[in-house]
């Protein structure tokens, strides 16, 4: 209830990229406690200096707003932050402002900015955190990482996780379709397809991960060595010639893995995430067939990551990691069956 409220304008302050239940949560303790809030979102300046991936402010904005028209019914407004305290020190009609703990700090900074002029201090409403099913907190950098979507869930199922995963025939036509855009060129001239998909690359790209013996070292014949590369000396189920193999005296770190075609593995999974936290670049050399490894790199690698593949007949297919591909990943591997 309205009378039921302690304050009148409460200030909210943040980044809120990828708008998550967290951002919720805080938004939701203040909007519970105070008849009205301003909500200050930090301009593409600041967000920039957590990281790479950040969304732009116009669409940290969208979402932000977007939510606010369902949830909020007209009791806010929203502002662009341009400093670290924003107009928090100097505000003459703001009577409280919520933070999670570790903001709390800053709040008490703040109000001693508000002593000095003369105002009254800003009571401090503290929102709890939310934990992700990882045991982490619930947070925009996870979800960037590639860890969590926006609800705290996992990209691999718990339940699949040590299972050996097969892939049903029922999936046959959707792993046709490419996962990201083609760049088409013949097949006995690889070097076509992947220098479109090269000159197509953004400049802030992640890691290069690159799947299939042709596309290997169809890329390394070009002076470029993907940061993880998957190989498992075949081509269409045949043994390569050997002046077409890979020199895997290229790479500073090589690992083999078993990992039977139509499968998806749990040794596979692990030599993903481990190559995954490496600063050089990984050769996997897969006994069996590597065809489905960009699943599993799909569902573990951080936003942005840069995932390549040949599709038979057609060309290449590149794939810039974002969150509508994790959830199509995890879409198709809930349909795998997980035997152990």
């Amino acid at each position: 209830m309205e009378g039921d409220r302690s304050f009148r304008r409460c200030l909210i302050g943040g980044t809120f990229d990828r708008f998550h239940s967290g951002h919720q949560l805080l938004i939701q303790t203040a909007l519970r406690q105070a008849d009205f809030i301003e909500v200050h979102v930090t301009n593409d300046a600041m967000a920039q200096s957590k990281g790479d991936w950040v969304q732009s402010l116009e669409d940290r904005m969208d979402a932000l707003l977007n939510w606010l028209d369902e949830s909020a019914h007209l009791r806010y407004e929203v502002h662009v932050l341009d400093d670290a305290h924003g107009p928090a020190p100097t505000h003459r009609t703001a009577d409280s402002i919520v933070a999670t703990i570790e903001t709390i700090p800053r709040c008490h900074q703040i109000n001693d900015r508000r002593y000095e002029n003369g105002l009254p201090p800003l009571s401090i409403l503290e929102a709890p955190h939310l934990n992700d099913e990882l045991g982490g907190i619930l947070s925009s950098s996870r979800i960037r990482r590639g860890l969590i979507d926006r609800e705290g869930h996992p990209w691999i199922p718990p339940s699949y996780e040590g299972k050996v995963l097969h892939m049903p025939a029922v999936l046959d036509d959707e792993f046709k379709t490419p996962m990201g855009e083609l760049f088409e060129g013949p097949e006995d001239a690889p070097e076509v397809a992947l220098s479109a998909m090269l000159e197509a690359l953004p400049s802030n790209s992640g890691a290069l991960v690159a799947v299939g013996d042709v596309t290997v070292k169809g890329l390394m014949d070009m002076g470029v060595l993907p940061d993880i590369a998957f190989i498992d000396g075949q081509t269409k189920r045949e043994m390569l010639d050997k002046s077409l193999q890979v020199n895997s005296d290229a790479y500073s770190l090589r690992r083999g893995v078993v990992n039977p075609p139509g499968q998806l593995t749990p040794e596979l999974l692990e030599v993903i995430r481990w190559s995954l936290e490496q600063d050089d670049s990984v050769l996997i050399e897969v006994d069996g067939e590597e065809d489905l490894a960009p699943m599993f790199v799909l569902a573990t690698a951080p936003l942005g990551t840069i995932i390549v593949y040949g599709q038979p007949r057609q060309g290449v297919v590149m794939r810039i990691l974002d969150l509508e591909a994790k959830h199509r990943a995890r879409n198709l591997l809930v349909h795998f069956e997980a035997k152990e």
